[in-house]
């Protein structure tokens, strides 16, 4: 009790917290940069990239843990992967190797690492923890078209990476476009782009008219907001009820208890190898069972943000909006004559142009 007690003073100190004694527990006091934190998760699940995240605290004259007004894309990262944020506690990720100086290296298996879970207040739901794992792993591993050939994800327009190529898979590229001496911006198959002679044959459409079709879809929803509404509240009645989630609190009850044992097993320098095998299992058991409601949960909140955005919607859009773009937008696919405009929600409009 005492080692988790340490370890949950450890850990507040690194996320920048306060604590006190009330009644005897633990109370914890979190600054607001518990807020940046959840505000780096929100719009990284938006489709920001880990630069415009940065830029986007700089503009505000956010300071980093250190105090520097500098936000490195690494230093994001580490945000997002940080186990700490759901109220879990790695310990022994570094050690000391001399004793007289303090010097302290990276543990790269030389000594054991504990992973404690639960060891103190989360930040983060443990749900949005998985969602933006996955999304980070989504993005490193973007493959398109028929050879599956790798992609780098893109976040400087709101349509990169979003618009596909209904004839080859692959992705859509914005371009800037000299045909004949006339200069525009037009967005084009990378296929096309990148392989002479490519037997790709899908369209070139100018930006203004990729823009107009994704607002016109858009629209096409608020025009019909009522009958779109009553749908999407009927598939999460019907098929992504909370009910039908998958319980986690035996697992989590185990785990409590058996890491308990093995903090008291290495304290006593005796073997906890069957111990760290079986949590090993219920972890890998439990890490499928949150990524399977996270999974759940994300189309849940996909569909609220719809919901909330045609309540809230009085008229339709003049014009193209970037951030709404971001916000509901999760794939257009380019055909001949016509767009599929796929919401994060579920919804799809089709478009002809």
């Amino acid at each position: 009790m005492a080692m988790r007690t340490a370890v949950r003073k450890h850990v507040y100190r690194l996320l920048g917290a306060g604590f006190s004694r009330q009644n005897g527990c633990l109370a914890v006091h979190y600054t607001k940069g518990a807020e940046v934190v959840k505000r780096i998760y929100r719009e990284y699940l938006e489709g920001a990239s880990l630069h415009q995240i940065g830029h986007g605290l700089e503009a505000d004259g956010i300071l980093t843990a250190a105090g520097k007004p500098k936000w490195r894309a690494e230093t994001i990262r580490k945000i997002l992967k940080n186990e700490k944020y759901i109220g879990d506690a790695l310990l022994q990720k570094t050690y000391t190797v001399e004793f007289l100086s303090k010097k302290r290296v990276i543990n790269n298996g030389i000594v054991p690492q504990y992973y404690v879970e639960n060891s103190h207040e989360a930040i983060i739901p443990r749900e949005l923890y998985m969602q933006v794992q996955e999304e980070l792993v989504r993005r490193a591993n973007m493959h398109a078209g028929k050879n599956d050939k790798k992609r780098v994800y893109s976040a400087k327009y709101a349509l990169s990476s979003l618009v596909i190529c209904g004839e080859c898979g692959d992705i859509y590229r914005r371009v800037h476009w000299n045909n004949r001496s006339k200069k525009s911006v037009v967005w084009r198959c990378v296929n096309r782009l990148e392989e002479k002679g490519s037997d790709c044959g899908s369209p070139t459409i100018p930006e203004e008219d990729l823009q107009n079709a994704v607002t016109r879809a858009i629209n096409r929803v608020v025009a019909d907001r009522d009958g779109f509404i009553a749908t999407l509240q009927q598939n999460i009645e019907t098929v992504l009820s909370e009910q039908f989630d998958k319980d986690t609190d035996y697992i989590d009850a185990k785990l409590d208890e058996l890491q308990n044992e093995l903090l008291r097993l290495a304290n006593s320098k005796a073997d906890y190898e069957k111990v760290a095998e079986e949590i090993h299992r219920l972890r890998e058991l439990r890490q499928d069972t949150v990524a399977h409601n996270a999974e759940r949960q994300t189309q849940r909140q996909r569909i609220a943000e719809m919901t909330e955005f045609l309540q809230g919607q009085s008229g339709v859009l003049i014009e193209y909006d970037d951030k709404l773009v971001r916000r509901l937008v999760e794939r257009v696919t380019v055909y001949e004559d016509r767009l599929m405009v796929e919401f994060k929600s579920g919804v799809e409009i089709e478009i002809q142009y």
